[in-house]
């Protein structure tokens, strides 16, 4: 082979004309706007710069459906997934085919202008399919001299030299064992190597890959310089899947590789997550038959282990009889992780692990949200404050109090007690607590919240950052009554205040908490230690 691989379908599309540019921009100020979000980003930035090749434009229904059905485009050629942009505003829903849309980011940067083919609603989201015109890739702050466009990285990798390239398109750290394996398989197919990590993200909303970049930059440097490369891959995330494992091997090609490694990654779901899912019994697909019409050779990653009287990873199947093996399940060394204990020399390198550590520490240096919720007058705000004040006494950490009248006159002071406005107050709640979460403090949180979808979803977006302690204050509505000393209660069934939780508005119990505490007979300082202890059981406090 004497030069690259060729694009999937023979040409890399590329949809930002620079020549036309300044006419869009110009056209889009009459548009109507769709705002994207950072995964619709990523599926842009894929399809403008050729990463998609050859799709031009985001699919329609009825080509949805061929490529759900028969998995190909109109022209005959294989496509294993659709490719369409899903919006909830209220403007994609009026528009038809025929429309012109202007696509920005949060911020209103124009990115490009999509002749909408087709609309449809699809649950409580409307897709678009339509011809994509772009006028800049979105902007990216961070490890700008690492990305590249399949075009530019082409360019690359001719500069250098490179005719027979590997790609490892990683979702996560690299340690000893895919290391050895990569570098193995480079060698054995005599190609060169292209780290290629998934940075499908944003740093507001999912920062969780600069770690995982930083990671490949600290291993970079134990790989042959003059055979390697790093990239990054702007993808966004798919559930592991034989269909998903075909797209990325049309990506891999339209990158210039012809060979790409499967599997390797401690991946918590998917239905194609390891080297053995490619073959029969455990692949849905015929995936050896489908990725031949792709062009890609596909290299299955075995399960490994460690022969310790060899000093080296080897695939199970090929460790010696009776020799010694260690693994380490991906369960366990997160678990070690998170507690702060020792990961084996034989699994990892030391400077990959102090990156994981930096960006996910130990539980007792993370940032958590202890969520009270519960009655008016169950005790909340007193637990909190007073958790609050013996946190601050252990020092150390810093600590906020967001109690629910606090933040109702600072932050949400143009709300109401509306359902839709208490469950508005809350996710505000909930959003302040996650950023200072994710900045390692201490949040402490008293509102009601009543609605267990609201919580859950609080959960979710603070459990993405760090620790989140849902404790029910479970102090039954007699005793908080009795403890009324704004007369509350007493006006609700007077029917002078509407909506109000446990009267004439519904308190909806906590599913699952960490922690259930019933006031009626509890002293303050009891419940702060029951409190206390939980947080040193799960690890963090010290």
């Amino acid at each position: 082979m004497n030069q690259l691989i060729a694009p999937y379908g023979g040409t890399l599309v590329n949809l930002i004309d620079p020549a036309g540019s300044d006419a869009l921009k110009r056209e889009a100020l009459g548009l109507p706007s769709l705002d994207l979000d950072w995964r619709q980003q990523c599926e842009l930035e894929m399809l403008m710069s050729g990463a998609y090749s050859p799709l031009a434009g985001f699919m329609t229904r009825t080509q949805c459906v061929q490529v759900a059905t028969e998995m190909k485009l109109d022209d005959g050629t294989f496509w294993p997934l659709p490719v369409t942009l899903g919006s909830r505003q209220k403007i994609a829903a009026e528009l038809k085919p025929g429309d012109r849309v202007a696509l920005r980011d949060g911020e209103g940067f124009m990115l490009a202008v999509l002749t909408v083919s087709d609309a449809w609603q699809d649950g409580d989201s409307w897709h678009l399919g339509g011809r994509v015109e772009g006028t800049s890739l979105p902007p990216h702050a961070d490890f700008a001299s690492l990305r590249a466009t399949p075009a530019e990285l082409r360019t690359l990798l001719v500069r250098r030299g490179w005719r027979r390239v590997i790609a490892w398109q990683a979702h996560h750290p690299m340690h000893r064992a895919q290391f050895e394996f990569c570098l193995k398989s480079a060698i054995e197919n005599e190609a060169n190597l292209l780290l290629h990590p998934q940075v499908g993200g944003d740093i507001t909303d999912a920062p969780g890959y600069f770690g995982l970049v930083r990671s490949f930059l600290a291993i970079r440097e134990r790989f042959p310089a003059a055979t390697t490369q790093l990239s990054l891959l702007p993808a966004p995330p798919r559930e592991a899947s034989a269909r998903a494992l075909l797209l990325r091997a049309i990506v891999a090609r339209n990158y210039g590789c012809g060979l790409l490694i499967a599997g390797g990654e401690h991946q918590a779901g998917g239905s194609c997550r390891r080297g053995e899912d490619l073959t029969p019994p455990h692949a849905d697909l015929p995936i050896a038959e489908l990725v031949g019409k792709i062009g890609v050779q596909l290299i299955a990653y075995p399960r490994m282990v460690y022969v310790e009287d060899r000093a080296e990873h080897l695939p199970e199947s090929a460790a010696p009889t009776n020799a010694r093996l260690l693994t380490l399940s991906g369960e366990e060394f997160r678990r070690r992780m998170r507690a702060g204990l020792k990961i084996p020399d034989w699994y990892s390198f030391p400077e990959v692990l102090s990156e994981l550590h930096r960006q996910s520490p130990p539980r007792e240096r993370q940032g958590f949200t202890v969520f009270f919720t519960g009655l008016s007058g169950s005790g909340k705000s007193t637990l909190a404050r007073a958790l609050t004040a013996r946190l601050m006494e252990m020092g150390g950490r810093c600590v906020s109090l967001l109690d629910g009248d606090i933040v109702r006159r600072h932050l949400s002071s143009e709300l109401g007690f509306s359902k839709a406005h208490r469950d508005i107050n809350v996710r505000r709640i909930g959003f302040v607590a996650a950023e200072i979460t994710k900045n390692r403090g201490i949040a402490i949180c008293a509102p009601i919240a009543p609605y267990r979808l609201t919580r859950r979803d609080v959960r979710a977006m603070i459990e993405a950052v760090g620790g989140f302690i849902e404790i029910h204050v479970a102090t039954p509505i007699e005793t908080c009554e009795s403890r009324d000393r704004k007369g509350l209660y007493a006006k609700a069934r007077a029917g002078l205040i509407p909506e109000f939780t446990g009267v004439s508005d519904p308190y909806e119990v906590p599913e699952n908490p960490e922690l259930a505490i019933d006031t009626t007979h509890l002293g303050i300082d009891e419940a702060v230690q029951q409190i206390l202890l939980k947080l040193e059981h799960e690890g963090y406090l010290r």
